[in-house]
């Protein structure tokens, strides 16, 4: 798996290490106070219940530490604005490492990721390389992800039993900015600026590159919309019938390049 050419930015370790923890715990406190029949409900995933979708943060979590206690790579393979356009070849994977998990016991599961992620966690290098199935990694990429998975996930979980887990800031910032660099480096160029305030700017498409003043290719969007439009939850045409994107210039149309994670 080639690297991408950049990194595009830099993230505040320690701030992503807590915004996982944070983000995890205001998961768990919804998810076991959910009743079995809340847990028996359908989710926007397929066929996953939000029993499994619970299940499966548990796991995502939990691959930290599980990818700490194996041995190191010997070389990075994949940076981490790469990330979310390789997700994809994983999809059947997932979704059965999913299913065999034993989720009869949420609370206790979630206890044990928890605790375990802080104890591997602590004192593991931010450059230690981790062997994800994409690739080896940064630790501190890698816990960028972590944040995707559970900021797309609360959101899903929201929907599905209709919750309103809150978002930690920091966690909700680094999923939005790693997946406005994903759309940067699949559509390079600097025709058309994307804001999603207040967490991120990026430009991309090739064409006339914007230089000075106001761009005449922009698209404007909140952090969850932009997330659900990134993640194929909403689709460009009905967040613009919605009014949740503001999109203006001849050039500004991201229609044919979403979604960027599947």
């Amino acid at each position: 798996m080639p690297p991408a050419k950049k990194r595009t930015r830099s993230y505040d370790s320690a701030k992503t290490r807590a915004a996982v923890l944070a983000q995890f715990r205001n998961v768990r406190e919804a998810v076991v106070a959910l009743t079995p029949e809340q847990l028996d409900g359908p989710t926007r995933l397929g066929d996953w219940t939000v029993r499994e979708l619970a299940a499966h943060l548990t796991a995502a979590v939990g691959a930290v530490a599980r990818h700490l206690d194996e041995l190191e790579p010997a070389k990075q393979d994949l940076l981490l604005p790469a990330w979310p356009t390789v997700t994809a070849t994983a999809a059947s994977r997932i979704d059965e490492d999913t299913r065999a998990i034993d989720a009869s016991d949420l609370p206790g599961l979630y206890e044990r990721t928890a605790a375990r992620y802080e104890e591997r966690i602590a004192g593991a290098s931010d450059d230690r390389l981790v062997p994800t199935r994409f690739g080896a990694m940064r630790l501190a990429d890698f816990l960028v992800t972590r944040t995707v998975e559970l900021v797309v996930h609360t959101d899903d979980l929201n929907a599905a039993a209709g919750l309103d887990i809150p978002y930690d800031r920091q966690a909700l910032a680094a999923c939005t900015r790693l997946l406005a660099d994903a759309l940067a480096v699949k559509a390079p160029g600097g025709a058309v600026e994307v804001r999603i305030p207040p967490y991120a700017v990026v430009q991309c498409v090739e064409g006339p590159r914007h230089t000075r003043g106001t761009p005449p290719n922009v698209v404007e969007t909140d952090p969850l919309t932009w997330i659900r439009l990134a993640t194929g939850r909403t689709g460009w045409a009905e967040a613009l019938d919605a009014a949740k994107v503001v999109a203006s210039g001849e050039r500004a149309d991201l229609a044919g390049l979403l979604p960027i994670l599947r």
